[in-house]
């Protein structure tokens, strides 16, 4: 009881003074990962394998959550009028960046198997807009580049789901894990999330705007029934043996194409919970997986991390936007303000609970590059955005225009 105390009591602080940490360069997922380290120093919590177990739901349904909102609120009129950047970053840019992780997992980690190296480029891949929260809140920062970061950061992860799903049965079935499924049934599952996640999303949408237009539904209330909603496509998807966390991203596409105008007034509630829970899983990280992760991590799994937030990002960003109309400042900003966070940790978090020890290395440089991306994306989000700004201004006009495009709010 002691620690929940603490914990709630940090909550509230944060949300009192969380404007003037974000002056300082202070992000949340900071603030509790290092709340949340404090407490395993303090011996607050329990030993990691008992509170991994119950720490492992709440993990998921934020995931479920977060994939959900991230999904419907994306401006579809918003993607039209940028759809070929957009297409570049998800259709060009991120299969490279897996690519790019998973040779360098494999080099780096030859004992770890294709498998694995694949999980680990794959986990690795999808990028966090919550640890670069000052640049996508920023109103100096162009609001087109805000978008690009946020629509990217929105639907990277669930496009990337697949991928580890397939990863983790390859590496099962190579291990020998009895009961394990094979690639062939991993595929046949992320189909059915597919399909089950659509028709809920769809049936969703479709019903509340049918109810609303009767008067039926309660505005105070339509919140709930979007977060539950979120839950429902998540659960009746693993009740037919489909996977859930596919089934919560098309869920929320098909319920953001549906919902009508209200949509992204129903989604607020469910951002406010995902971004609750969110919290208690980057004070989960700093309990439980940032005191292993400092323990085991030596010269190599420090210098994947460092090119992994690095090179293996930037390169496939520039490839994926020569001759997009984008300078070169740019382009790199884009491409430094790619961290990982929320699903890279539930994607290992996947890995342990399907894998057991085989996973422990992989789980080790996956905890360590969103440690290392924790700390200098959330540092660095503040300067460089005001770096960014003057490097603009001294752009030439025509050329800022290029850079930038319409300058419109995209903030939901």
């Amino acid at each position: 009881m002691t620690a929940i105390s603490i914990i709630a009591a940090v909550i509230f602080l944060w949300g009192a003074v969380s404007a003037r940490l974000r002056r300082a360069d202070l992000t949340a997922p900071i603030v509790f990962t290092a709340t949340g380290w404090s407490f395993a120093l303090g011996g607050l919590v329990d030993p990691p394998p008992a509170a991994a177990e119950a720490f492992k739901p709440l993990v998921e349904f934020t995931l479920v959550w977060v994939l959900f909102s991230d999904a419907a609120g994306v401006s579809l009129d918003g993607v039209r009028r940028d759809l070929g950047r957009y297409l570049r970053l998800l259709a060009v840019g991120l299969p490279l960046t897996v690519l790019a992780g998973w040779a360098l997992a494999d080099w780096c980690f030859p004992h770890l198997g294709i498998w694995l190296a694949l999980l680990v480029g794959a986990a690795l891949a999808p990028t966090d807009a919550a640890l670069g929260l000052p640049i996508v809140t920023n109103p100096s920062v162009p609001a087109s580049v805000r978008q690009v970061i946020t629509v990217e950061s929105g639907l990277n992860d669930g496009i990337v789901t697949p991928v580890v799903v397939f990863a983790l049965a390859g590496a099962a079935a190579a291990g020998g894990a009895g009961g394990a499924p094979g690639p062939g049934a991993a595929l046949a599952e992320l189909g059915i999330g597919v399909v089950v996640g659509a028709g809920a999303g769809l049936a969703g949408g479709w019903s509340l705007r049918w109810t609303r237009r009767r008067g039926w539904a309660a505005g105070d209330f339509t919140g709930i029934a979007v977060l539950a909603l979120a839950l429902v496509a998540y659960t009746a998807s693993l009740s037919v043996h489909g996977n859930g966390f596919v089934a919560a991203f098309c869920g929320g596409l098909a319920f953001g194409a549906t919902a009508g105008r209200r949509g992204p007034a129903e989604l607020v509630f469910v951002e406010q919970v995902g971004s609750l829970v969110s919290l208690l899983v980057w004070f989960g990280f700093g309990a439980l997986a940032v005191p292993i992760a400092v323990e085991r991590a030596g010269p190599a799994t420090a210098a994947y991390a460092i090119l992994s937030l690095t090179l293996v990002r930037m390169a496939p960003v520039a490839v994926a936007c020569a001759h997009a109309g984008l300078d070169r400042g740019t382009v790199l900003f884009i491409g430094w303000f790619g961290p990982r966070g929320l699903a890279s940790l539930v994607f290992a978090l996947l890995a342990v609970e399907e894998l057991g020890a085989a996973a422990d290395e992989a789980v080790t440089v996956i905890g360590v590059t969103v440690l290392m991306s924790l700390l200098l994306h959330g540092l660095s989000a503040g300067p460089l955005a005001s770096r960014y700004l003057r490097y603009l201004r001294r752009l030439p006009h025509p050329r800022l225009v290029a850079a930038v495009g319409r300058d419109e709010p995209t903030d939901r």
